[in-house]
């Protein structure tokens, strides 16, 4: 690995990139991450997960206190638990979206992220965290109709018998231009986003008030939810780890989460 020159800004994400098993930071990519804030580099996680879930990472995040979550969805000041920024869907539309992918796909089971917490039908089984503010279960066309997911800015698919790039593929078939279709789990379970919503334009937008230019930004990601932020970047780091599609499109890696993968370049880039 060579030494490049050193960025304005460091855009990571979390599972499977950062974060090593168990969703920690080890104390070697904490030091990381410090010295990159110390060196006057911003440090801006991009991740899938929702805002509800980033509150223990606060003391990692940096001076600005920022995470851009939900694939682009969502942009949360974490130490405060205040959404600054949502790129909701149309309510008609993801009905729209609803409706083709249980046409298309049956046994497809959904949930809801909104700033009010989650919301779910009820074949959509729960794992971790999952429950932390949720709302009551009702069927999509309920839970929309009611108004009781006003503002979502992301959907959840899960089918009980496809493999995951297999949905994925099919999803993004049946969705067409409606929405943002990606996935960052290893179980069949789709992540769906307002139509021009990624990783990448959220981050753009951020880079963009902070006056950061592309080529200023090193960027990391595992999933195929990464890929337009890892094509965005000036430069991209694929872990060891990372989906076979991943590692294809990116032309530098580095080692697994968990060897530290992240934390072995910063240390370089430093």
């Amino acid at each position: 690995m060579t030494a490049s020159p050193r960025p304005r800004l460091i855009a990571t994400d979390l599972d499977g990139t950062l974060l090593c098993s168990g969703g920690t930071v080890t104390a070697r990519t904490a030091a990381a991450l410090a010295a990159a804030e110390a060196a006057g580099v911003q440090v801006v996680f991009v991740t899938g997960r929702p805002p509800r879930w980033m509150r223990h990472l606060g003391p990692h995040i940096g001076g600005h206190g920022v995470a851009i979550c939900s694939n682009g969805g969502a942009v949360v000041d974490v130490r405060r638990g205040e959404l600054l920024e949502t790129y909701p869907l149309d309510p008609a539309g993801t009905l729209t979206v609803v409706d083709r992918l249980r046409a298309e796909l049956p046994g497809t089971a959904f949930a809801f992220e909104f700033p009010g917490g989650f919301a779910r039908e009820p074949e959509y089984n729960v794992v971790m965290w999952e429950s932390d503010k949720e709302h009551p279960v009702g069927t999509a066309a309920d839970l929309l109709a009611a108004g009781q997911v006003d503002g979502l800015f992301k959907i959840l698919g899960k089918h009980p018998d496809l493999s995951p790039d297999a949905f994925l593929d099919r999803a993004r078939a049946a969705v067409g231009p409606l929405a943002e279709v990606t996935r960052s789990s290893p179980i069949p379970l789709v992540e769906i986003s307002a139509p021009g919503v990624t990783k990448a334009s959220s981050l753009a937008r951020w880079c963009a008030q902070q006056g950061i230019d592309a080529a200023e930004v090193v960027a990391f990601g595992d999933m195929p939810n990464d890929l337009e932020m890892l094509a965005w970047a000036g430069q991209s780091y694929a872990v060891a780890n990372a989906h076979p599609l991943v590692l294809a499109a990116v032309g530098q890696h580095t080692v697994s989460n968990e060897q530290d993968g992240v934390a072995a370049v910063i240390e370089t880039l430093l």
